[in-house]
């Protein structure tokens, strides 16, 4: 890896092996998820929600469960302010590769600016643990990004059923892979009221091919290497899920935000989802920020965003 003049770390541009473009929609796009949310609504969603003590006074923390794709159980926190008066808005949030669904007081932002906060335990991680990415690789029917981004809809709609949440104000964020998961359930779901995705994974495979210098895509990277007969099987799987193919059905406002030296998902994937982007979008690029894509500071603007797109309680 080198550093041009600007300080950005720039990774040594590798063959394009899933072309130079950005990988176009599958004729069969919509039928494709149509299927896979039909087989996963044949399982009642059983929500089970359990409080839990973590020694906050000020949030309520309960240990959630739904039934995701294929009707298997998918973990999660939600979060709720004690101090409330009726239903409230909530936020449904994707963590980073590996992260899984973390400790049950991380990240309390949300719940703390008086928002119901859906944890989604990306299923299988956790603890760091990768190679998701892989799995299922060649076969879109099995790939595992099906299966996360139907749970992602199937949190909306456990979010939705909850007593706590009008489900009228429902918005989708996520970090990294959570970002890609965002843009993802918001081209499946079609009436949230906004999608945040900062520093997008699973996003303009192509470019983030041949661009990153670090993360999950090298783990790709090496195994197109290993296995160079099977780009073509890989394309088409990742056609389904990228972040880009999903920015092209978005119908919610959009806040996508990268960090200009971010070389894990690099700022030029995020900007082709933008490019993409079927709706309304608010597009922010940090200078000198890398995989935090501004960190605090790009959480205070994506609260701004979704306080505006929240609105006054009903009456």
């Amino acid at each position: 890896m080198s550093t041009a003049n600007s300080g950005r770390p720039t990774a040594v541009l590798h063959p394009a092996v899933l072309g130079d473009e950005p990988l176009p929609t599958p004729d069969d796009y919509r039928d494709y998820w149509d299927s896979a949310l039909a087989a996963a609504r044949r399982h009642p969603l059983d929500v089970d929600a359990e409080v839990i003590d973590v020694g906050l006074t000020a949030i309520e923390v309960r240990d959630i469960s739904f039934a995701g794709a294929d009707g298997r159980r998918v973990s999660g926190w939600l979060r709720l302010p004690r101090a409330r008066s009726g239903p409230l808005p909530a936020v449904v949030h994707a963590n980073g590769y590996g992260a899984g669904r973390l400790d049950p007081i991380d990240d309390l932002t949300w719940a703390g600016a008086g928002f119901a906060h859906l944890i989604m335990g990306t299923f299988g991680q956790g603890g760091g643990r990768g190679g998701q990415l892989l799995e299922g690789i060649t076969d879109p029917e099995r790939s595992y990004y099906r299966g996360v981004l139907v749970d992602g809809a199937r949190a909306i709609e456990a979010a939705r059923g909850l007593d706590e949440v009008d489900p009228t104000r429902v918005a989708m964020i996520g970090n990294s892979q959570g970002g890609g998961i965002a843009l993802g359930v918001g081209a499946l779901v079609p009436d949230l009221v906004a999608v945040l995705a900062q520093s997008p994974f699973l996003t303009d495979a192509p470019s983030a091919l041949r661009r990153a210098g670090s993360g999950p895509w090298l783990e790709l990277r090496r195994y197109l290497a290993d296995h160079p007969d099977h780009a073509e099987a890989v394309a088409r799987t990742l056609a389904y899920v990228d972040g880009v193919t999903s920015a092209r059905h978005a119908t919610a406002p959009g806040w996508i935000s990268a960090g200009l030296d971010d070389d894990i998902c690099p700022p030029e994937t995020a900007v082709a989802a933008v490019a993409a982007y079927a709706a309304p979008v608010t597009y922010r690029g940090w200078p000198r920020a890398g995989h935090e894509a501004g960190g605090a500071a790009d959480r205070r603007g994506a609260l701004a965003v979704l306080r505006e797109r929240f609105g006054p309680a009903p009456a």
